[in-house]
């Protein structure tokens, strides 16, 4: 019963607007002034804990990456290679959105960032070139998704951090999954293309052209190579990954394309240790809000419930999607991930499932969550950049979102679909 209640305050107070944060800590700090269950020092040591890592301080690297790559218009440069590669394809911007996003994805790790970044440059000319606003928010808010997927991605960071899972093995499993992702929504947005008519680019795809725009996005495109070999290939862990990649960014920002000054990259500092502090309090404030689940007995019983499907695979499948989806709607994705995803990979590694594959289905599911109606981050953020309703925004986005879960139970049903590269490369035995 004290769990119920729990949860129906936590619900409650993040749909009244409470931070996210402020609320995690709220809970368990009122439950020990309340009860006396523990000292109350306790919730400062199980914040300090929840923090006290070395993986999770690659965060602010690869949020500083995306803000140099911003900073030095290296954005740009990969628009304009997505258009020259997408050609006059019918919705040409919608097909670069998501060519974008996959770009992008590969140098900065956080859906939020890469919905912001991308919208603020194509959703203006999406809504110039006839597209209505709802579905220029929604196409960028998913295609926002692929980047917590394809490496690097903070929420993997977040999870192997609290689940005592390979980075690098995560790294490896989310990059088929995420360029699946993209492509199947490239697909959608051949189908809506063609059924509404909408614009395609009047330049036809040149080689020349192909060659010219991959030549001015040559070294932007170095940044996920040497990330991705660097942890593959065991150069380096995923710390000094992150500082190699944002060193790289300073690097080509600053001395080869040479669009950044010394005033934007202070201001990239700023924005990204800012935004990883709100990271951070998260990850901190879930810390004391996981002692309490566990003490009341949540999670236990959580964890049993679950399990009494595992004799039936595909309704196994079915009910860890759907409880997926239920508190995507509900909570932020980094309190998800923190407080429920180790409670989904013990479920899954119970009933037979691999570790990573197991991991890569919370992943994948919580960061669908930040475009679920009606608390998604992302859908939010969209929206508002497109100055669209919110309401048309949920509408237009429901076919990518049945395309989203729907892809989300293959995860379940078909592990070779993240363990193939995690086996290949030899992380997985």
């Amino acid at each position: 019963m004290e769990s119920i209640v729990l949860l129906s305050l936590l619900v409650v107070l993040i749909l009244l607007g409470s931070p996210i944060g402020f609320t995690l800590i709220l809970l368990p700090t009122v439950y020990v002034l309340m009860t006396g269950a523990a000292p109350l020092t306790l919730i400062p040591f199980k914040m300090f804990d929840a923090i006290d890592s070395v993986p999770l301080t690659a965060i602010p690297f690869f949020m500083l990456t995306g803000e140099l790559m911003t900073s030095a218009t290296i954005t740009d440069r990969l628009v304009e290679l997505s258009r020259r590669m997408i050609g006059r394809m019918r919705g040409s911007l919608a097909q670069v959105n998501v060519l974008v996003s996959m770009f992008f994805a590969g140098m900065n790790g956080s859906v939020v960032a890469d919905a912001a970044t991308v919208g603020s440059l194509l959703i203006p000319a999406m809504k110039r070139a006839g597209y209505p606003a709802a579905f220029a928010a929604a196409i960028t808010a998913v295609s926002g998704t692929i980047g917590g997927i394809i490496p690097p991605s903070i929420a993997m960071i977040i999870l192997a951090n609290a689940g005592g899972i390979s980075v690098g093995a995560l790294f490896a499993a989310g990059i088929i999954p995420g360029l699946l992702i993209g492509a199947t929504l490239m697909a959608i947005n051949w189908a809506l293309a063609v059924r509404h008519d909408f614009e395609r680019s009047e330049e036809a795809f040149s080689f020349g052209a192909l060659g010219k725009a991959a030549g001015a996005a040559s070294f932007a495109l170095i940044i996920p190579i040497v990330l991705v070999g660097s942890v593959v290939g065991g150069v380096a862990g995923v710390v000094e990954a992150g500082a190699i990649t944002a060193t790289t960014a300073l690097i080509v920002g600053l001395f080869v394309y040479r669009t950044i000054t010394w005033t934007n990259c202070k201001g990239a500092f700023v924005r990204a240790f800012r935004t990883s502090a709100s990271v951070f309090i998260i990850i901190a404030a879930a810390g004391p809000f996981s002692w309490l689940l566990t003490s009341l007995g949540a999670i236990k019983e959580l964890e049993t419930w679950l399990l009494t499907f595992k004799d039936n695979p595909l309704l196994f499948a079915f009910v860890i999607v759907a409880f997926i989806y239920i508190l995507g709607m509900i909570m932020d994705s980094a309190a998800n991930i923190i407080v429920v995803g180790p409670v989904l990979i013990k479920v899954m590694v119970t009933a037979g499932y691999p570790e990573v594959q197991a991991a890569m289905v919370c992943v994948v599911g919580f960061l669908i969550g930040t475009v679920t109606p009606p608390l998604g981050v992302a859908y939010f953020t969209t929206a508002a950049i497109a100055k669209a309703s919110l309401e048309s925004v949920a509408f237009a986005m429901l076919p990518y979102l049945v395309a989203l879960f729907g892809l989300l139970f293959l995860l379940v049903v078909a592990p070779d679909v993240t363990m193939f590269l995690p086996t290949l490369w030899g992380f997985v035995k």
